[in-house]
């Protein structure tokens, strides 16, 4: 789809710099009906023009931590960048809408997200509740337009990124993450999401050949058991030639140097006799492979019986192997007790090592798969083991622990004057007002709190003692003074602002900002077992003012029900050192009041 949103520039070349959403479904259409419902109220209304500004943020950390990981914000830069509704997407509204004046779809044939502006955390940061990801600012129909997308985009991406970003933690910096979710993932899309902010998230490479296409992901991948059950016999072998691999002679009867390999195996003192007759079935289908992948042989080696069978039958091919001048890669291992078999294999390796002299062949590596999740991996860490690598597929894709992670993306100033939603629930209560959000760091180097202010204040400085409060509890209060101070928002998408705008990053790029930032984070904070929570908080000046506001909500004596309420105020400084105006109280009662007659 052609781009139609320009920023710093015109429409195709801002839509041209960063490119089509890889979902060619992510297109104008894809929000909800309320939506356009709401286009067409703001337009008969003459408001759709109104200048609104809109935080999208999240309300509690997903899978039971105190951590997650923001990501999708390119592709909602692709999103609003090639946002145009075409000849064909304004006949179905019509369609669909038949109540709706003419002129509302004249209005929408035009719009685009060229008077849009987008600020947000630079993806693969570490984020906390509360906190804007995104801000987004425009006209108020517009940006209404771009909710669902936006929250859709976000949501699922951040959480199996922070799914990912929990299963690196628990399983180390030194193990290998293979995220093989494909055939388990929620559809095409799902799929191709997961191995993106999988590989955002810390894993290292993907089974997904179509994502690794796509954004340049390392593919890894050997064989099933379909493979080694296919084979019969080695006679099914018809050529069993393989040259050396400096290329100076040929090896005429591979199956046979692999037989007497096996058998070497099988009569060697340092074994004491272990390994009988094997499966030749399975050294049938593991000779095959070797030949067809003398340099990358991995075995699959417990379609039969692994310490009996495939173990002693993957050495014999790996040393066959290393007599042409090959190195096998190693085994994987897809049940039984993984613990147990992976040192039982890493004990035959480095006797083989150690009797036939081959260097390195006891440092072979064993993947692990098996439907493991980030507990499993903490089980086997605790009982001890020898795994290598993990592959990973289900419980990463799926998120199975938590399904969403419940972004929202609520309207917080229109036209210069603050809006806050109330609720009974002070957790869905909104933070009103523009704001700008920064990160401060203490003297050893870890963030301690994230703090927000309104647009007017001064931006918070390394040295000065800052007041930090919780945005809705009177008594917790800290005053920090920050080593270093780092502003959240960046400018993404400037719409006629002229702002310079932040370069969207490689996924590499990304993928390395997020090991960075996790390593960041002292280590209470990601621990699986009762991690702190990490302190956001607001100035005093935003605290004053969202404590004013919840006082009138306990003196409006509202029912039980949530109620949302627009509250109208030109609110500067501290309210406890300025007086303000009666006829403000009285026209913030009168809005109350109103709210609760309906």
């Amino acid at each position: 789809m052609a781009a139609s949103a320009g920023a710093n520039g015109s429409a195709a070349a801002a839509g041209g710099q960063v490119g089509a959403p890889t979902n060619p479904m992510a297109t104008a259409l894809l929000t909800d009906q309320y939506q356009f419902s709401m286009a067409y109220a703001y337009w008969k209304a003459g408001k759709h023009a109104d200048r609104a500004v809109f935080d999208l943020y999240f309300r509690k950390n997903p899978f039971g931590g105190e951590f997650t990981v923001f990501a999708g914000l390119e592709e909602c830069i692709k999103f609003i960048a090639n946002f145009k509704f075409t000849e064909h997407d304004i006949c179905f509204l019509q369609s669909v809408m038949p109540m709706c004046e003419g002129g509302f779809f004249d209005y929408l044939r035009e719009i685009d997200c060229s008077d849009v502006e987008v600020y947000g955390i630079p993806e693969g940061s570490v984020v906390f509740p509360k906190v804007p990801l995104m801000r987004v600012e425009g006209p108020v129909a517009v940006v209404q337009l771009l909710e669902t997308p936006f929250v859709n985009l976000i949501n699922y991406a951040s959480l199996v990124t922070t799914n990912a970003a929990r299963h690196r933690h628990v399983a180390g910096k030194s193990k290998v993450l293979l995220e093989f979710g494909l055939r388990r993932a929620q559809g095409p899309d799902g799929a191709i999401s997961a191995s993106k902010y999988c590989f955002m998230g810390g894993f290292d490479a993907t089974s997904n050949v179509l994502a690794g296409n796509l954004f340049g992901i390392p593919l890894r991948g050997t064989h099933s058991h379909a493979f080694v059950s296919s084979y019969m016999s080695l006679d099914e072998i018809p050529d069993k030639a393989l040259r050396s691999k400096d290329g100076s002679r040929v090896c005429k009867d591979f199956v046979s140097l692999v037989r007497e390999w096996l058998q070497k195996i099988q009569t060697a003192d340092s074994l004491c006799g272990v390994f009988g007759d094997t499966n030749q079935s399975e050294l049938a289908a593991f000779v095959s492979y070797a030949l067809a992948f003398p340099t990358n042989f991995l075995a699959l080696v417990d379609t039969y019986d692994v310490m009996r069978s495939g173990i002693p039958n993957f050495c014999a091919v790996a040393l066959a192997l290393h007599d042409l001048g090959y190195k096998a890669s190693g085994i994987r291992l897809d049940s039984g007790d993984l613990a147990y078999l992976s040192i039982e294999a890493r004990k035959v390796f480095r006797v083989i090592e150690k009797e036939f002299n081959i260097p390195d062949f006891g440092k072979m590596i064993i993947t692990a798969s098996n439907d493991l999740n980030e507990e499993t991996i903490d089980a086997l860490n605790k009982q001890g083991h020898e795994v290598d690598a993990f592959g990973i597929g289900t419980y990463l894709v799926t998120c199975y622990s938590q399904a969403a992670l419940g972004c929202v993306f609520k309207l917080v100033e229109i036209n210069n004057k603050p809006r806050i939603k109330l609720s009974e629930d002070v957790a869905k209560v909104s933070i009103p007002c523009k704001k700008r959000c920064f990160r401060l760091y203490g003297k050893e180097g870890y963030p301690l709190v994230d703090i927000m202010i309104r647009e007017s204040e001064p931006s918070p400085k390394a040295g000065e003692r800052i007041l930090c409060r919780h945005p809705f509890i009177e008594s917790k209060r800290a005053y920090v003074v920050p080593q270093h101070v780092e502003e959240l928002l960046q400018c993404y998408w400037p719409g006629k602002s002229n702002k310079p705008r932040a370069e969207l990053p490689s996924l590499e790029h990304i993928r390395s900002r997020c090991m960075q930032q996790l390593e960041k984070l002292r280590p209470d904070h990601i621990r699986r077992l009762n991690p702190t929570p990490y302190k956001v908080s607001v100035s005093a000046k935003l605290y004053d003012f969202i404590h004013f506001l919840w006082s009138l909500v306990e003196n409006a004596q509202l029912p039980k029900q949530q109620r949302e309420v627009g509250a109208v105020a030109n609110f500067q400084g501290d309210a406890r050192e300025h007086k303000l105006q009666a006829s403000f109280f009285v026209a913030l009662r009168s809005a109350y009041a109103r709210t609760v007659a309906r």
